[in-house]
């Protein structure tokens, strides 16, 4: 189906349905319920998780195929947004343009700092797109915010103002981000007995969004063109040797990874019309490192589990205070309660980011493939043997050609 083997095409339908049904796997427990607080079907959090789930999958193009880490992928999310903006404070509200050019222009500037970069590979290739970030934040922050010229506001971001020109804004459209009328903050709330589960229209145009880059993903790890790029990561010099020049192929990489940071971006301020210089600094760009090492990298879906993952204990692990510990565990007696806040008070809250170290950690260590690897592991646990595969003969070894 679409060009895809039965694998692929299985997996693609497993993302759809999981994606089209988060409200709903996002939303477990009971509103008003202790465990409430670990629901994440709210359309801010939902959004993020396939937003950010797009950035991670442009980035595992380039860092999972030809083995290039980017330190400046950020980079490209910033002008993505802003790029979105201006398209809001120029033409209106909608947000088709908006996106359009957030994917266009960070198309040309991923393209003029791949130009550059990949001129060195390895740790100098890192060093200088993280390079390229600094600069374009030290640019969002406070240059190109000079009164003359005001392109970024500074600090306190680029929004729609007003007086903004907005020349192809009718009266009858909504006067916040929208799709052919529809405004993204649109929410239609489901409640069946105690549980309530939010259909929120900027979720969805994500989701189906992130589908349809997903499904380009696949295309692109299973072409002539993914192959190249495996070639590169496994052995460039033996490449070249052959008489290949790398190069083009690397480069194209690149420019397709910012483009769709750059989608990621304009989603972003299509959501909340704001752009912010922070979504470039050099923190950004290692979260979707993150992201793609923890999920799987390399993999198809493992860089959204690892968007998801971080987004989840960024939101809901940093939300549990004392009070809500003490309300989970006040049936123990006064002493042992404190006792078990205390222990567990440095891992909630502002600490949430020790506690993702940790888990962090534990999967490096015991599961080098990523979150992909633990699920196979399950799914080879619980796999039934085949008939008859206990009857193979042991120890037999075939002679080598």
């Amino acid at each position: 189906m679409l060009g895809l083997n039965k694998r692929d095409t299985s997996l693609l339908i497993i993302v759809a349905i999981l994606t089209l049904l988060a409200p709903f796997i996002l939303n477990p427990f009971p509103e008003g319920s202790a465990m409430a607080q670990f629901n994440a079907g709210y359309p801010d959090l939902m959004q993020r998780f396939v937003i950010f789930g797009i950035f991670a999958i442009g980035f595992n193009i380039l860092f999972g195929l030809t083995g290039y880490l980017s330190f400046g992928h950020a980079a490209f999310l910033g002008v993505g947004s802003y790029s979105a903006v201006w398209m809001f404070k120029l033409l209106s509200y909608n947000v088709v343009p908006a996106i359009a050019l957030s994917v266009l222009v960070a198309g040309v500037f991923s393209l003029l700092i791949g130009f550059v970069s990949l001129r060195r590979s390895g740790i100098y290739f890192s060093i200088l797109t993280l390079a390229f970030a600094q600069m374009s934040f030290a640019l969002a922050y406070s240059v190109l915010s000079n009164p003359k010229f005001n392109l970024t506001n500074g600090e306190t971001g680029l929004q729609v103002y007003a007086d903004d020109p907005q020349i192809l804004q009718s009266a009858s459209a909504p006067n916040l981000p929208h799709l052919f009328g529809i405004p993204m903050r649109a929410t239609y709330t489901l409640d069946v007995g105690a549980w309530s589960f939010d259909f929120n229209a900027g979720y969805y145009l994500c989701a189906v969004i992130m589908m349809a880059v997903f499904y380009l993903s696949i295309r692109i790890f299973r072409s002539p063109f993914g192959m190249m790029l495996r070639a590169v990561k496994s052995n460039q010099q033996r490449m070249n040797y052959t008489g290949l020049n790398s190069k083009p192929y690397t480069l194209a990489a690149f420019v397709i990874s910012g483009m769709y940071a750059g989608l990621a971006g304009g989603l972003m301020a299509a959501m909340d019309p704001l752009a912010g210089a922070e979504r470039m600094q050099w923190t950004a760009s290692g979260e979707v490192v993150l992201m793609t090492i923890l999920g799987g990298t390399g993999t198809l879906i493992g860089p959204v589990l690892g968007a998801g993952f971080i987004k989840y204990f960024e939101n809901i692990f940093s939300k549990i205070n004392d009070n809500v510990l003490h309300s989970w565990f006040a049936f123990l007696p006064d002493g042992l309660e404190d006792a078990v806040v205390f222990l567990i008070h440095p891992f909630i809250g502002k600490g949430w980011h020790l506690t993702l170290g940790i888990l962090f950690m534990l999967v490096v260590i015991y599961l080098p493939g990523g979150l992909v690897e633990g699920g196979q592991r399950l799914m080879g646990w619980f796999k039934r043997k085949k008939p008859g595969a206990d009857d193979a003969p042991k120890g037999k070894t075939e002679p080598a050609e």
